[in-house]
């Protein structure tokens, strides 16, 4: 089944505070700002992950990222905007799963440590077809994402952007309008480094504070425990260096990541004492550090 149909809001007139046609003085683009902004009120940070280029981990990232905050105790929601390319119910291990629709909105799905998760993956029947939609139907349910899903009160929201800086990206930041931070997703390579780049001109250009570069598939670890820098070395450095920019750290090439991201078991959980595991969890410190520097005064 390929979704192409229109993807109209649910339930907003029931919800909006103008209940009825003679009291509304709102056109659809005020009622679907009122609509986010009451949902996003009730969250502490709300973070973008991005990369603008494919091929670079940022779902698997992301993922991660989100299962690692919810490990160390916090309310988080993950928000899957990457429309052409939904992937998170796969490496949530999720794909069966199909949303609830209630007279408030749309109940995410919640995981068994409470990440709660929402994304196109849940309403397509078969994971491999396309996805074949103008920029219309793509912002109704960007809306739908963020306004009618019932994410509830959280500490952070992480949203999964699809690679680019186009619709998608300007569409989330606008009615956001408070996007707390940007993670940006590169690896070693020139090319990757060089699309990084564009995304983070876009994020200063958008006014999202930078939390910093995170290097995916930085390295390689044998079996005798030598490390092997496969696609170049100290990019995702470089970068941050060259930018000013936090460095957050790197995530090593291991296969059990990709073995257990087929499964659908970060490896956050999965393998809590590899090396990758340990990354990530550092990078939900790094990122928590950035968002509450009071704390950090503190200590």
């Amino acid at each position: 089944m390929v979704v192409t149909g229109d993807c109209r809001l649910l339930h907003t007139c029931e919800m909006c505070e103008f209940n009825n046609e003679t009291d509304c003085k709102a056109d659809k683009n005020e009622h679907n700002r009122w609509l986010v902004n009451k949902r996003m009120g009730d969250i502490k940070f709300k973070l973008i992950v991005g990369s603008n280029k494919g091929g670079v981990g940022k779902s698997t990232v992301t993922t991660n990222l989100a299962v690692a905050l919810a490990e160390k105790g916090f309310k988080v929601g993950l928000a899957d905007a990457d429309l052409h390319g939904p992937n998170i119910p796969k490496l949530l291990k999720a794909e069966d799963v199909r949303l609830r629709s209630t007279d408030e909105g749309i109940d995410p799905y919640e995981t068994t440590n409470g990440l709660k998760v929402a994304s196109l993956g849940f309403l397509i029947e078969d994971p491999n077809m396309h996805i074949a939609w103008r920029d219309a139907v793509k912002y109704d349910f960007i809306i739908e994402l963020l306004g009618n899903i019932q994410w509830g009160e959280l500490d952070y929201l992480l949203i999964d952007l699809p690679p680019g800086t186009g619709n998608e990206q300007i569409t989330i930041i606008d009615f956001i309008g408070d996007v707390d931070g940007a993670v940006i997703v590169t690896t070693p390579q020139e090319l990757a480094l060089l699309d990084a780049r564009k995304m983070i001109s876009f994020a200063r250009d958008s006014n999202v504070p930078i939390v910093g570069v995170i290097e995916n598939m930085s390295y390689f670890i044998c079996d005798a425990g030598k490390k092997y820098h496969i696609f170049g070395e100290g990019g995702g450095k470089k970068l941050a260096d060259e930018l000013v920019l936090p460095y957050l750290g790197d995530i090593p090439l291991d296969g059990d990541i990709v073995a257990n991201s087929d499964r659908g078991e970060p490896v956050v959980t999965s393998q809590p004492d590899s090396p990758a595991a340990k990354a990530f969890l550092q990078l939900a410190d790094n990122c928590h550090k950035f968002l509450n520097p009071e704390e950090v005064k503190a200590g």
